[in-house]
């Protein structure tokens, strides 16, 4: 069991190094062979639960140690949860080890892609952090291809090589499936390359106010107005005409100082926009009654006039609203949360001169499905508005660009991604990001954003139609007639095959 152990504590940190702060994203490709070399290996139920368990718990507890600055009560049922989760996978995976290679290979493949689904989904709307594929897609060529398999298609790639990296070290006979999983990986990169996703519409000018906190993380006296002050202040340092889009990021209002409540507010905010001759995207909150609150983008245009608003649709669970609040009401941290933010129905676009503009709030910005919505609805150009003061100097903001870098190219648009207190950074629609802000730096950042004027991708028309494919081959591999099957999953040893 010791050499199982070390074996997916040693993949737990490679994939752990492929996200930020360290980064180096085609570790992903190969990370998880340990992982699936040990579970193969193990002889019963219990250890293969118990490696997953420590995969998941060591990989997700690192990775979003960030957590940590809300408190243990967020961090740890979390990782705890993660943990579990993979613990499941790892049972499944090894009650069929002793199929024919072809069959365990499909079926490792489609189990990781369904526990990505489900990850991405339950509890309480899910937690996509830590999806192979986003740091998978950042080898050279990568991100160019997102925009036809989209960020599960190199969860898809990334796991298949993985496992066929462990059926090689097993049995050097099982070549194939690492060679014809490589070949798979050059070609797709290779076109991703040639053919990268582009943006040749009307170009916009944007200014990023990133006007920081100042108590970030906490909460201080008269905090929403100095925040809304020194947004203001930054603004007036825009010259006249010099872009056509200022964005203040999330929290950059709230009550009672937020343009729909508050009449100063409001023509403080039309004044700048009809001085500059820009439309001015506001993300803020306020109160909707009852002890709860809407968190919204609201776009003015150059003539000071409210277009509308699009209202955050995901809110962050414990961070926004506190599931089963009369069960868990003995944890003091969560008075941190005393309201409970009321989601928006569906993705709003806005009209900005001759195009669309999309917009999501911070935690959406993670999920490719809430990016895919607003690009399906219409949107040509992305706005990401998030605040991320809570989780202080830390990888979170870095981690969240990552993958916003990777949804921006699965719908081939450019995308601003606008902060008060994290990193601001333009996107391509490639993928690529200019130079981005520093944490906590107050500033105005320039950038230039250019419509999508051509045809959707093929991941915006049609989805995650790779893990479709995945789960298909998945019940074939099952449904399969022949050699293999649940009658020795718990009794009968491997009769061949090299074991290292």
């Amino acid at each position: 069991m010791l050499l199982p152990l070390i074996a997916v504590v040693i993949s737990a940190g490679l994939l752990w190094a492929a996200f930020p702060p360290i980064g180096v994203g085609p570790v992903a490709l190969v990370a998880l062979a340990p992982f699936f070399w040990a579970v193969r290996r193990v002889e019963r139920p219990g250890q293969a639960g118990a490696l997953g368990f420590v995969w998941g718990a060591l990989f997700y507890g690192a990775l979003l140690n960030w957590l940590i600055q809300l408190g243990f009560v967020a961090w740890v049922p979390l990782t705890i949860f993660m943990g579990a989760i993979t613990a499941a996978y790892a049972l499944f995976v090894w009650s069929f080890r002793l199929w024919p290679a072809w069959r365990w290979w499909l079926i490792a493949i489609g189990g990781w892609v369904v526990m990505e689904w489900l990850r991405g989904r339950f509890p309480f709307g899910g937690f996509p952090w830590g999806d192979v594929g986003y740091p998978a897609a950042l080898i050279p060529g990568g991100l160019g291809s997102v925009q036809w398999i989209g960020p599960v298609g190199w969860s898809v790639l990334a796991v298949a090589f993985s496992a066929a990296g462990a059926l090689l070290v097993e049995d050097r006979q099982n070549w194939r499936f690492a060679v014809d999983t490589g070949v798979a990986i050059l070609l797709i990169a290779i076109a991703g390359a040639i053919f990268p996703p582009s943006a040749d519409g009307e170009v916009l000018q944007v200014a990023i106010v990133q006007a920081g906190s100042p108590c970030p993380g906490t909460h201080c006296q008269n905090e929403n107005q100095r925040i809304f002050e020194r947004h203001l202040e930054l603004t007036e340092s825009i010259p006249d005409g010099a872009v056509d889009l200022v964005i203040w990021a999330e929290n950059s209002t709230g009550s009672p100082f937020e343009p729909d409540g508050n009449e100063v507010v409001r023509n403080a905010i039309t004044d700048q926009a009809a001085r500059i001759g820009a439309y001015f995207l506001v993300s803020g909150t306020r109160s909707a009654g009852d002890g709860r609150f809407l968190n919204v983008n609201m776009l003015y245009s150059p003539d000071g006039v409210f277009i509308g608003e699009y209202a955050k649709r995901h809110p962050v669970p414990f961070g926004e609203f506190v599931p089963l609040r009369g069960l868990l009401d003995f944890i003091p941290q969560l008075d941190q949360v005393p309201r409970d933010m009321v989601a928006g129905a569906e993705p709003v676009v806005f009209p900005v001169g001759n195009g669309t503009l999309g917009s999501v709030i911070s935690f959406e910005g993670a999920f490719a499905r809430h990016m895919r919505a607003g690009a399906a609805a219409g949107a040509e150009v992305m706005v990401v508005a998030t605040n991320e003061s809570s989780f202080g100097d830390s990888p979170a903001s870095s981690q969240l660009i990552q993958l916003v870098r990777v949804n921006a190219a699965a719908i081939g648009e450019h995308v601003a991604h606008a902060a008060i207190t994290g990193k601001s950074v333009y996107v391509t629609p490639d993928g690529t990001t200019t130079e981005p802000t520093d944490l906590f730096q107050e500033t105005v950042l320039y950038g230039r954003v250019q419509m999508r004027s051509g045809p959707p991708t093929v991941y915006t028309r049609f989805g995650d139609w790779v893990m479709v494919l995945a789960l298909a081959a998945l019940l074939v591999s099952l449904a399969w007639p022949g050699e293999g099957g649940l009658e020795g999953v718990f009794g009968r040893r491997r009769e061949s095959g090299t074991r290292l």
